[in-house]
């Protein structure tokens, strides 16, 4: 049977039982696969169910974007709804979260704003500081004066997320001409439901992983930290250990990964702590904590 044959509801239908990646591919089958696609038939499956709720929350100058690009425009058709999304984060629960959607998957994205974890002395001037930069999503920013008990941690309910995803946690930060005391300390990261067993994890904040030819990986300096005690012999290295530079010019770390079912109630915890050594820390510059499902 030639499928192009059947009326546009029914490929409708059977584009929305698969992907937003693979519905894209469809659209170049053919014009009746391609009208087909574009409907809100196809895209509203994409969307998740609730997202009228969590746009309820935002309003066009909350969009991390100028507002006559906001995805919470009544106007769009919802194929334009999502792809808004997932290129223009928008601002919910007053500027404490920023909302997105995953491109390929359309699973919800999450970003917790510094000003809503919970950082230890970060309203002591003299060891935190907010400031405003023109590339964060949020008003505010967390720079690190001088500490020596870096402890952060930030919640989310599970029920915000999207059900049977993998999630995982990533501390978004950057690093200040001035930085210092991160280049060979390790930070414990964990992930975990609140009232479970805490399992930790070595992260490197001040350190990338770099190859040289013939030598192997060694650790090296983020643009901008001092260059003060790094370690730097060849070694063998987990790269989820160290920082990755994120298309928006930020560095990622990741803190762990989570199974969301669905249905389970609970607060999600994400924490970074560098507490043992007593070492002081400088020019930490934090964005916030970032869930998004993980690619497969």
């Amino acid at each position: 049977m030639d499928l192009q044959a059947l009326p546009e509801g029914c490929i409708a239908t059977v584009i929305s039982l698969t992907t937003p990646r693979d519905a894209a591919t469809m659209s170049s089958v053919s014009r009746s696969f391609r009208s087909a696609e574009e409907s809100d038939a196809v895209w509203g499956r994409f969307l998740p169910p609730d997202i009228h709720t969590i746009l309820s929350s935002s309003s066009p100058s909350m969009s991390v974007q100028p507002p006559h690009v906001s995805p919470s425009s009544a106007s769009k058709t919802k194929k334009e709804l999502y792809l808004a999304l997932c290129d223009n984060p928008v601002l919910i629960e007053q500027g404490k979260l920023s909302f997105s959607l995953d491109k390929c998957s359309g699973k919800k994205c999450y970003m917790i704003a510094a000003r809503a974890l919970s950082i230890v002395w970060a309203d002591t001037p003299q060891y935190w500081k907010w400031i405003s930069i023109p590339d964060s999503r949020f008003e505010e920013v967390a720079e690190l004066v001088d500490v020596c008990w870096l402890e952060i941690h930030g919640r989310i309910e599970t029920r915000m997320l999207s059900p049977s995803t993998l999630y995982k946690a990533y501390l978004v930060f950057k690093t200040t001409a001035q930085a210092y005391g991160f280049e060979h300390r390790a930070a414990e990261v964990t992930v975990r439901l609140i009232g479970e067993q805490r399992t930790n994890q070595n992260v490197f904040l001040g350190a990338q992983r770099v190859q040289t030819r013939g030598q192997g990986y060694h650790m090296a300096r983020p643009r901008g930290i001092r260059r003060t005690h790094i370690l730097e012999q060849p070694r063998e290295i987990n790269e989820a250990q160290y920082p990755k530079e994120r298309h928006d010019g930020w560095l990622e770390i990741e803190m762990g990964e989570f199974f969301c079912e669905g249905g389970e109630g609970g607060e999600l915890e994400m924490s970074c702590l560098e507490t043992k050594g007593r070492h002081w820390k400088s020019g930490l510059i934090v964005q916030g904590i970032e869930i998004r499902p993980k690619r497969m």
